[in-house]
């Protein structure tokens, strides 16, 4: 079964090699990391002698909202394994962008193997860990086989089973009878510890085969998630805003984490907010680099003025007032469309936003965190694809703290109505934020469970002596 599934894999990427290809040379992406995906290649340091020496942790974080749930976990692994080594892998160009900025505890950041036997092998011998934790309930078949193999525990943490995974499970699990539940089985039972969201996705780890002992709850990591820090561009907004102070301002949207197709829907809900706040501002992030040049096109199409960060000079903050600020509009003119063209810097700017959208969540792509604006008091309004964050996405409703939409009319009227009603607007942003507060403590226990699993490992190395009280 290994075997079929190596092939079919392979048939796979053979079959999309022209899309990365084309992809590859026009966005110069792919490419440049073939040689980490077959673990030809590694960043410098990686595969040393002192790799060898020193015992290493891997975190695999698959993209940017794995890596902003391992922020936490990093830190409080640091924290508790001093003498360990600490390195990252992501699957994404965005997740590893984002992990050499935010996780500054890593000594090494690389791309994840293709999992395939040798790539896997390959990065096994250079890495060397002594353990593997997994973010999210990443199933790699290959990886988890040979790091049963090499006597490498591995822990998959903050698991989740969404609606749609389950449902793809389980109708594979009924075309192939029996043959593909008894692989799965052994491919999940290849993990020493699934460590999951909530009761109901333990539940179906369950179902789907995992042993029930190795299978525990903890809640979601990404409730402990920090303030981000500030950085230039919130700064500079914040500038912006205070030097409007004793006048009438309009207000700051933010739009985060939009894909491709929300983009007009954003700026139709910002056209009815500006029929009465002609010059709101709106700061939108587009999930992906490759969206970038599409979303500007959008923008000048809609008659806005657009304002690319990356073409913002903070050096000289004060040139940039006046007639070129983003929040000035003169009579008669619409107000402007920050395009937030970099990665990193949205989770801060949601402090500065009066209401904000987080996209993926009116295409039906499972949603991404609201969690972001919430820690800023900041009432998050979605769409109805939320399966990757369901729990927390149904939390903030019950308690009142967020507004789900079905389209950009609705998307414009929620923004409206809580820009009309500034208490119920603080109102939610409170709700929001305390929700967040009561739900923080999975890390410290997974980093426990973690912490177990390391020293159950132990016992069994020549030479171990127990420590005595």
């Amino acid at each position: 079964m290994y075997f079929l599934y190596s092939v079919l894999s392979a048939a796979g990427v053979l079959l999309l090699s022209p899309y990365f290809l084309i992809k590859g040379l026009r966005q110069k992406k792919y490419l440049r990391n073939l040689p980490e995906r077959f673990a030809w290649q590694f960043p410098p340091g990686l595969d040393s002698a002192r790799t060898r020496a020193q015992r290493t942790i891997w975190i695999h974080a698959v993209s940017v909202g794995e890596v902003l749930a391992a922020v936490p976990l990093a830190s409080a692994l640091a924290a508790r394994f001093p003498g360990r080594r600490l390195v990252v892998s992501t699957t994404t160009a965005t997740g590893q962008a984002l992990a050499r900025e935010r996780l500054k505890s890593a000594e090494a950041v690389f791309y994840f193997p293709l999992d395939w036997r040798g790539p896997v092998r390959r990065a096994l011998g250079a890495v060397r860990p002594e353990i593997v934790i997994l973010l999210e309930t990443e199933i790699w078949p290959n990886f988890l086989r040979e790091t049963r193999r090499a006597k490498v525990p591995v822990a998959v943490v903050n698991g989740r089973i969404s609606n749609r995974s389950l449902a793809r499970f389980s109708r594979a699990l009924r075309i192939s009878g029996g043959l593909l539940r008894r692989f799965l089985r052994r491919v999940l039972n290849d993990a020493e510890l699934f460590v999951m969201q909530s009761e109901q996705d333990a539940a179906r780890l369950v179902e789907l085969g995992a042993q029930p002992g190795r299978v525990v709850v903890a809640g979601n990591m990404k409730y402990d998630v920090a303030r981000p820090e500030s950085n230039p561009l919130v700064e500079w907004l914040e500038g912006e805003l205070s030097s409007t102070q004793g006048m009438k301002r309009d207000p700051v949207l933010v739009a985060g984490s939009v894909i491709a197709g929300e983009e007009a829907l954003v700026l139709e809900a910002l056209a009815a907010v500006g029929r009465q706040w002609p010059g709101a501002l709106l700061v939108m992030a587009p999930r992906k680099p490759e969206r970038f040049e599409a979303a500007a096109a959008l923008i000048e199409q809609s008659g806005r003025r657009l304002v690319r960060r990356s073409t913002l000079n903070f050096a000289d903050a004060a040139g940039t007032r006046g007639r070129h600020g983003v929040l000035d509009c003169a009579p008669g003119e619409q107000g402007s469309v920050l395009l937030l063209d970099t990665i990193g810097e949205l989770a801060a700017v949601y402090r500065v936003a009066d209401v904000v959208f987080v996209g993926g969540s009116l295409e039906p792509a499972g949603g991404h965190n609201p969690l972001e604006p919430a820690v800023f008091g900041k009432a998050p309004v979605f769409g109805g694809s939320m399966e990757n964050f369901r729990d927390i996405a149904a939390g903030l409703l019950r308690a009142e703290a967020a507004v789900e939409v079905r389209s950009g009319a609705e998307l414009g009227a929620a923004w409206i109505a809580l820009l009309s009603d500034r208490e119920r607007r603080e109102r939610m942003g409170r709700a929001a934020r305390e929700l967040v507060e009561r739900n923080r403590g999975a890390t410290e226990v997974t980093v426990e469970r973690i912490a177990a699993l390391l020293a159950e490992v132990r016992k069994f190395e020549p030479g171990f002596e127990p420590a005595h009280s």
